[in-house]
């Protein structure tokens, strides 16, 4: 007889990781977010070095990397102490974590639809009832309906901005609204793994909403602007009873030794990298122009990604950019947001991109 498995567990859908490139072939990956810039020398060395202490389990409270990572976030507005932090294997096993805190069997979280595809599986996974919904027509956050959704059974909302895999950023007075209109007793989980990303002055800061505002928490990751997707590094910033509840119900030894190095060393170097940011954000930027001027009206981006909404055209999106050593990240359910999404690249990625868009405008 077979072992039973969980209902909840049965039923979830599996988690879809981007395509991977094909090696030695002149294809790009496009599909996961990722930084396609190589690891600095220094960040490099700092895995190396912490790699001959391997024989050695890492330090399960993060301790050195906990202290970088909280002189780095504090500023003289938006003071932050360790006890603020909690680590995890990327910002969604903290995202998991948290929910895993906070919410009983049969509580519904709310978060917007199209977002990011682990949201449905980490509520499901508590047991709770996940409450998706609709964008705004120009792939937005629909706040007052997220807002209309609330009911007694309501224990967390996400918030992901900018929207992945959308793109947009939630405006931070729109979001402060938001948050002060919501109850105290619901999480409000404000996801900011794109934030090194964004130019648009309006949008939101979340570490200032999450001052001063218990039920909001802040997730961020090393995976994208750092360049860390590898060693898989996330973390959350919130209350010290929350984060205490996220490390209480997190794997014993998640962050392993050399990415704890890893994220003291990328700290260090925050300056190197942003000179990176800045170089791919004039990449987006280009590609969104000319993207724009094929005639493609796309939703506005503050990621490291754009969106094509095809719709009922998302398979032959994804096959054309397919086609042409470009491995995209397509999203087909049968839905009004059905679409590609495509990170923005290396240049001849990049250039590769328009030349497919004007294929498929022809």
């Amino acid at each position: 007889m077979a072992v039973p498995i969980r209902a909840a567990v049965a039923a979830l859908p599996a988690y879809k990781p981007g395509k991977p490139a094909a090696t030695g072939d002149g294809t790009f990956k496009l599909s996961s977010n990722e930084n396609p810039f190589p690891p600095l020398p220094e960040v490099l060395a700092a895995v190396q070095d912490a790699c001959t202490g391997m024989n050695r389990y890492p330090d399960m409270g993060n301790s050195a990397a906990l202290a970088a990572l909280a002189n780095f976030l504090t500023t003289d507005a938006v003071p932050v102490v360790e006890d603020n932090l909690s680590f995890g294997t990327g910002s969604v096993a903290v995202l998991y974590h948290l929910l895993q805190a906070v919410c009983e069997p049969g509580d519904e979280v709310i978060y917007a639809w199209r977002s990011f595809e682990a949201y449905p599986i980490a509520v499901q996974v508590c047991g709770a009832v996940p409450v998706e919904v609709p964008l705004r027509a120009d792939a937005t956050h629909d706040l007052d309906a997220m807002l209309a959704a609330i009911t007694p059974r309501t224990r967390a909302i996400l918030v992901c901005t900018p929207n992945n895999p959308t793109g947009p950023a939630v405006g931070h007075e729109e979001l402060q609204a938001f948050i002060d209109a919501v109850p105290e007793h619901i999480l409000v989980a404000v996801d900011e793994a794109y934030v090194e990303f964004i130019t648009d002055p309006a949008a939101a800061r979340g570490l200032e909403l999450w001052q001063d505002r218990p039920n909001v928490s802040v997730l961020r990751t090393f995976s994208k602007a750092y360049g860390l997707a590898g060693f898989r590094v996330g973390y959350a910033v919130a209350e010290p009873a929350l984060t205490a509840a996220v490390r209480a119900v997190s794997l014993p030894f998640g962050v392993s030794v050399p990415a704890q190095a890893a994220v003291i060393a990328a700290l260090a170097a925050h300056d190197r990298l942003l000179a990176q940011v800045a170089e791919l954000v004039r990449e987006r930027d280009a590609l969104a122009a000319g993207l724009a001027d094929l005639g493609f009206e796309l939703p506005d981006t503050q990621a490291n990604f754009v969106w094509f909404g095809a719709r009922e055209r998302t398979a032959d999106f994804a096959a054309e950019f397919t086609k042409a050593g470009l491995m995209v990240r397509p999203y087909i359910a049968g839905g009004p947001w059905d679409g590609v999404r495509v990170t923005v690249g290396e240049p001849e990625a990049n250039a590769r991109v328009l030349d497919v868009a004007r294929r498929l405008r022809g």
